[in-house]
């Protein structure tokens, strides 16, 4: 699939996070977030429900947050650093996210309400970050997480000057974002699922430097913050690293599917019975589910020999495969299932504005 159709990609990502923002596992959320960067006592200050696992770095640790300021996050989804930003900038300050997902939106403002936050200090806006619905200069600092590079490249320079519209002179950009360390094979960057999964699209340095630079600002500074991009891989639903499946819908490869084994946690219908890779449904046994085969086979985990098939994709005859991890049959699969630190890595981006 060409992912340069702009449309559907917007489409896909609406529809992945959409998926997301229905799920259910905190462990997998707090790993996550640990290992890029966040501490106990931040994941302790935020309401339950508000980190999602979707981070590739922490932001708010290089923006210097004053009480007062006031704060635009870019591609808020459930509200996490929104909420982290508005106990820095205190009640006197502001907190706005920006998102164009109604169900990330809507939970961002549940989570809001259960914490009492008044709409003086937290915000949530629908809105693209190419076209800011905002005021010119009314921020101090804008910060996104791993947002930027689900834009379509042609479309990524209107965010940066964007940036650059709604700061106030000396106003600050602290950004986290994938960034490819080298050009990614053709096959990769069409790869919808790798894209949705913030892997495909990622841009390279230069790339950003030049947009950043372009769009009027200055001091700019982007580092490779050496953090292991495997970790959404490698990660199960109860936050344990190592692990043969990562939880579904929120991995850096994961389908936008709302059903089957690699749908998001929370997603299963409730006459149904839930189930995920590594712990199959009940079923018959005559019958075979999604991650567990029929009697005959081996269990979802375990290779499996000639045609039997895994939960995610039927194997090739004579090749081994697992639950979420498929054989590397098409060179995109070897690429998913490998390292993913070979090909890009989690930055941190800082700017500021004349």
């Amino acid at each position: 699939m060409d992912t340069r159709d702009t449309s559907q990609i917007y489409e896909e990502v609406a529809k992945h996070y959409s998926a997301a923002s229905q799920t259910t596992s905190v462990k997998y959320g707090e790993t996550v977030a640990k290992s890029f960067g966040y501490t106990e006592e931040e994941l302790a200050n935020i309401p339950e429900g508000a980190n999602l696992g979707l981070s590739c770095g922490n932001p708010l640790a290089i923006t210097s947050l004053r009480e007062g300021e006031t704060v635009i996050d870019l591609g808020s989804g459930a509200g996490f650093d929104v909420f982290l930003a508005a106990t820095r900038v205190g009640p006197t300050g502001r907190s706005i996210g920006i998102d164009f997902n109604d169900d990330m939106l809507s939970r961002a403002n549940a989570l809001k309400s259960s914490r009492g936050f008044p709409d003086s200090q937290v915000s949530f806006i629908k809105g693209s970050i190419t076209s800011i619905p905002l005021e010119a200069e009314i921020a101090d600092c804008i910060i996104s997480n791993c947002v930027i590079n689900l834009v379509p490249e042609a479309e990524k320079p209107l965010v940066f000057k964007e940036m650059h519209r709604v700061l106030k002179s000396g106003g600050r950009v602290a950004v986290s974002d994938i960034l490819a360390k080298k050009p990614l094979p053709e096959k990769l960057r069409n790869d919808i699922a790798m894209y949705v999964g913030c892997i495909a699209g990622a841009s390279e340095k230069q790339q950003y430097e030049g947009w950043l630079k372009e769009a009027g600002f200055d001091q700019v500074l982007i580092q490779d913050t050496g953090a292991d991009i495997n970790v959404y891989l490698d990660t199960d639903e109860e936050g344990n690293r190592g692990g043969c499946c990562a939880p579904p819908g929120t991995g850096a490869v994961k389908e936008a599917a709302t059903g089957g084994c690699c749908a998001p946690p929370g997603t299963v219908k409730k006459e149904e019975k839930e189930s995920s890779c590594c712990k199959p449904a009940a079923a018959p046994a005559s019958s075979s589910s999604c991650c567990k085969p029929a009697a005959e086979t081996t269990s979802c985990c375990k290779p499996v020999e000639k045609k039997e098939s895994s939960c995610c994709k039927p194997a090739e005859e004579k090749t081994a495969s697992s639950c979420c991890k498929p054989a590397a049959k098409p060179e995109v699969e070897a690429e998913k299932t490998e390292d993913l630190n070979e090909w890009v890595g989690s930055y941190k981006i800082y700017a500021v504005k004349n």
